[in-house]
């Protein structure tokens, strides 16, 4: 795991690479939650347990998805700014198409693993969904924070 702010230390940046494996998403957990406690406002619990929520949805995408039962890793970018926290999950397994889902009430839409999207749409103010040049993907969400 490693560390670093700008010049001017507003903004918090921690990196963590994770074996992709289910048992190890609770480390990525944990760090969400120290990076939140460096606030000079902590966040509301509520919105912590949402962040935390989306956070697991999209670690899980890459354990599940990525390597195909093949060992690999997990990354994880936090970033804290004074207005927002950035938070980017990124794999280098298969890629991942994500669902169309944009409706959390279409349940029809719903699938297996469409479920974890459409939560992480809504909880999350930005979301942004790609294939990585060098293979696998990345999934980057943002919450503004006041």
């Amino acid at each position: 795991m490693s560390a670093g702010a700008n010049g001017n230390g507003h903004v918090q940046s921690i990196r963590l690479t994770i074996p992709a494996k289910p048992e190890y998403i609770t480390l990525g957990r944990l760090a969400l939650t120290g990076i939140a406690r460096m606030r000079a406002r902590p966040l509301p619990q509520e919105v912590l347990g949402d962040l935390k929520l989306a956070l697991t949805e999209a670690c899980t995408n890459s354990v599940r998805h990525a390597y195909a039962g093949e060992q690999g890793t997990v990354q994880i970018v936090y970033e804290l700014h004074p207005d927002k926290l950035v938070v980017e999950v990124a794999d280098d397994g298969e890629g991942f198409e994500p669902p169309a889902v944009t409706d959390l009430s279409d349940e029809d839409e719903l699938s297996e693993g469409g479920l974890g999207i459409a939560i992480i749409q809504a909880v999350a103010d930005e979301l942004e969904i790609r294939e990585r040049a060098q293979g696998g993907s990345s999934l980057r969400f943002v919450k503004h924070l006041r």
